[in-house]
């Protein structure tokens, strides 16, 4: 504990997608870039052997970083240290290891192998966040609660039906991110500066073996596409893209995890709260949305990555310049384990949301005798009732029990004072039919299964969901 630790290593991000950015993922992916060019470069003809690939087979797991760090020491270049280092438990095959080729063949296909897989990650997660969310909207699709529009209340919907709206942002990222990954590209094989000179020269000039040495690779690594041109680099603009991706996920959980927060302050939803949970050092009663205001504070972060990203793509200097190497080596990554932290927490706080529905009606009770004065005055007129007359009355009975309310912190009585007016009496027998917050809630019961039916059903029925988050404190 005598140095820094990366808080998104040791407190919050996942063991697996750690696992994807750790080193030794990434070196071993070189490797297998480094088999797979041999092994294409020999089936077209190269003087390789198969002992050559055998050996390079063998050791592509084994990898000795200790190797590799002293000669990177020496000479300041992390891939010819990693190459040396692969040459030494290869001696046979050290003369064509990274025959051809330039650093960018390993490090910009690896990386963009761990942000594809990182991906599936993301996406997994995504689905079964969603999968918590339909289950919740389903359960209260018929609880009306008040809607809220410039945080006022508003016209009621269900609980259901506003976790439909956290959902249908859910839906919209996997949607992005899904077909994000069905056209994945990699860098390719394309050389110092993008022109594939070398494996030109290295066939004699012969360009349709060029064209297959660079499809045989990625079907060797099990990707279909890659860019169709490049400079040294794949351009820096696919990261912004990849960044975006993340970022807009980190936009729908900081949606929800506010609206949670909100809502837990009136004490109509809760976040989970385990038995033995502080909430506060000092205010022993307290319970914090924690979990919640974690979401809101890493989302903040990640929102903030594109613009890095942008700048980075917008300053590489015609075929490339390296001032966006080390900035990836930090952003990249962090990007990933922070939107895997938002999705455990998402995880968490979706399978063990807590609803209150007494305390729900309580508030209904509060805001809906003005929410039904259309309705009472309708149902006056229909039995004879002067709409004008009406219309004067149930205004002052309004504004007399708004200020009861507001200026003297008592119960709204309106209903007490239509009650009590003769004017109002048509209705008076009716006036519970009328009041009832079905009876305002428009198509939300409806427009909850309609959307799960239609929408997330078919994409989340027959896959392996995961439905509650690891919780790190």
């Amino acid at each position: 504990m005598d140095t820094y630790s990366n808080p998104l290593v040791t407190r919050y991000a996942s063991k697996e997608m750690l696992e994807m950015f750790a080193e030794k993922k990434r070196i071993g992916l070189f490797r297998r870039l480094w088999l797979a060019l041999a092994s294409a470069q020999k089936e077209l003809g190269l003087n390789i052997t198969e002992e050559q690939i055998s050996e390079l087979a063998c050791n592509l797991d084994n990898i000795n970083f200790d190797d590799a760090l002293r000669q990177e020491k020496l000479v300041r270049h992390d891939v010819m240290a990693h190459i040396y280092a692969y040459s030494l438990q290869c001696p046979l095959a050290a003369p064509i290891i990274h025959l051809g080729a330039t650093s960018c063949y390993v490090t910009d296909n690896a990386d963009l192998i761990i942000y594809y897989n990182a991906f599936k990650i993301v996406a997994e997660k995504l689905l079964s966040v969603m999968a918590n969310l339909s289950n919740f909207a389903l359960k209260y699709k018929d609880l009306p609660t008040l809607g809220y529009t410039h945080l006022q209340p508003a016209q009621l919907v269900t609980v259901g039906k506003r976790a439909t709206l956290w959902l249908q942002d859910f839906l919209l990222d996997y949607n992005n991110i899904t077909d994000f990954s069905n056209n994945f590209k990699l860098r390719g094989i394309k050389g110092t500066t993008g022109t594939q000179a070398s494996f030109l020269q290295l066939f004699e000039g012969d360009h349709k073996k060029v064209l297959q040495l660079q499809d045989k690779i990625l079907k060797k690594m099990g990707f279909a596409q890659s860019f169709g041109v490049s400079g040294q680099t794949y351009t820096r603009k696919y990261d912004y893209n990849i960044i975006s991706l993340l970022s807009m996920v980190a936009q729908s959980a900081s949606k929800f995890a506010n609206d949670i927060r909100i809502l837990q302050n009136m004490k109509e939803i809760e976040e989970p709260f385990e038995t033995s949970q502080i909430g506060s050092s000092a205010m022993a009663y307290k319970r914090n949305p924690m979990r919640c205001e974690r979401i809101s504070s890493l989302a903040r972060y990640l929102i903030s990555l594109p613009i890095n990203c942008a700048t980075t793509a917008s300053t590489q200097w015609l075929e490339r310049t390296l001032d966006d190497s080390a900035n990836r080596r930090i952003v990249m990554g962090q990007a990933f384990l922070t939107v895997d932290a938002i999705l455990e927490l998402m995880l968490n706080v979706t399978s063990g949301l807590v609803v209150y529905p007494k305390i729900i009606a309580k508030h209904i009770e509060q805001e809906l005798p003005f929410m039904a004065t259309e309705n009472i005055l309708m149902q006056c007129v229909k039995a004879g009732g002067n709409r004008q007359k009406l219309h004067e009355l149930i205004r002052v009975h309004s504004m007399a029990a708004g200020k009861r309310v507001k200026e003297e912190g008592k119960d709204n009585d309106l209903i007490e004072r239509i009650l009590a007016d003769d004017t109002f009496k048509p209705i008076h027998s009716n006036l519970k039919d009328i009041l009832s917050a079905k009876n305002y809630i428009g198509r939300s019961s409806e427009q909850v299964d309609e959307f799960v039916k239609e929408f997330i059903a078919p994409i989340i029925e027959s896959l392996p969901l995961k439905t509650g988050g690891e919780l790190k404190v």
